[in-house]
């Protein structure tokens, strides 16, 4: 596709969602105009939508932001469609679903900048997305979800729960990626969660789960989760890796339990013997949420390519978590206070880097700012947008 015409697609795209519910408004534009075109689609996703209107804006977000990438963005693709094959979502039901997203991208689109020729480029682009996801759901001979038992559930805070499972046969998922699950306390409702180990030959897997006040599942993950319960696992999904042949450092950023895709990643380049070096800023508001620092620390002490900057919004934590900290290890760098994007920030350009960002959304959002405004370039930037 021409510059041009991608440059149309994202203006049109940007100002749907120009206003504070203008992602909210076209998300229910395109499952309204989804449901009104088959009835039986309907049965085939969860009763509460809100998690997943958010989640479908993302995504089209992210793959419009990127169409000058057709690779990234087929292997995005791809991946949703082997998830959403885990729903009973099949091939012919993908161009159901792009003449739902046509529809809802011409209502939600101001008027005025609604063309003929916009509406040609929009169906271009849509039929690609048709044609990359019900090729990629045809063709994947992989199971549409694991089965897997809770081996171990570890309350490390009160909102904080590192769960351990054995799934039924390996799940082929690589280092910095994460997959949705399904528990039986909140059946038909899927939660995303990075892989905290990098894959085994066992079945192991290990997740770091935080409660969200306002969330349906996370809750139950961390509160009402018990050894021998039986999950559902869907397909690796995300984009996080180290390029070992770009020549390249690393820089990772991590916020919270979005440690865990770069603590699964550096578990496994502590298993091999040339690295490139990597610093992780580590950042959390309290110090105990830095739940998991102690581990790094331990595999910095043996593995001098790795450099670990723990970041604090706070010295001391609130009565509420009353959580021992531990002194650091002498030699090793001890906490850096400020915003966690800013205080990286502040080390210059990075622009020899690549880089990778993971935590909650409003951390990455502020980080990529406070990064872009130190002069790193905005392609050495990798995140999940899921």
């Amino acid at each position: 596709m021409e510059a041009f015409a991608i440059a149309r697609v994202q203006l049109s795209f940007a100002s749907i969602i120009a206003t504070p519910t203008g992602a909210e408004r076209f998300a229910t534009a395109f499952y309204n105009a989804l449901w009104s075109e088959s009835t039986g689609i309907r049965s085939l996703f969860p009763a509460g939508m809100e998690s997943m209107r958010q989640r479908f804006a993302t995504a089209v977000g992210w793959v419009v932001a990127r169409l000058h990438e057709p690779g990234t963005v087929e292997k995005f693709l791809g991946q949703l469609a082997r998830d959403h094959r885990k729903y009973g979502v099949e091939p012919l039901h993908y161009r159901v679903a792009g003449n739902a997203l046509l529809a809802a991208v011409r209502e939600c689109t101001p008027l005025i900048l609604w063309t003929a020729a916009l509406e040609r480029t929009w169906a271009e682009v849509v039929d690609g997305v048709v044609e990359t996801m019900a090729t990629a759901a045809a063709t994947d001979d992989l199971p549409a979800s694991w089965g897997a038992t809770v081996v171990g559930h570890e309350r490390v805070l009160p909102d904080l729960a590192i769960i351990r499972l054995e799934a039924d046969s390996p799940i082929p998922y690589y280092a910095g990626q994460y997959m949705s699950v399904q528990i039986p306390q909140r059946p038909h409702m899927w939660r995303y969660l990075s892989a905290a180990i990098p894959p085994n030959p066992y079945g192991q897997i290990e997740f770091h789960v935080r409660r969200v006040s306002t969330g349906w599942v996370s809750p139950a993950l961390v509160g009402e989760t018990a050894v021998g319960d039986r999950w559902t696992i869907g397909p690796p999904l995300g984009g996080l890796h180290v390029d070992r042949e770009s020549g390249r450092d690393v820089l990772m950023i991590a916020s919270g339990t979005g440690l865990a895709p770069m603590r699964a990643q550096i578990m496994e380049m502590a298993m091999r013997g040339d690295n490139p070096r990597v610093h992780l800023f580590y950042g959390g508001k309290y110090p105990c949420d830095l739940y998991d620092l102690e581990t790094l620390w331990q595999i910095a002490t043996t593995n001098p390519w790795l450099t670990i900057v723990p970041v604090l919004e706070e010295k001391e934590n609130p009565w509420w978590h009353p959580v021992p900290v531990k002194e650091t290890p002498t030699g090793l760098n001890r906490p850096m206070y400020g915003k966690l994007g800013k205080v990286a920030g502040q080390f210059g350009t990075w622009a020899d880097r690549q880089i990778q960002i993971a935590g909650s959304p409003s951390m990455i959002r502020t980080t990529l700012y406070a990064l872009s405004a130190a002069g790193t370039p905005r392609q050495n930037i990798s995140f999940d947008p899921l």
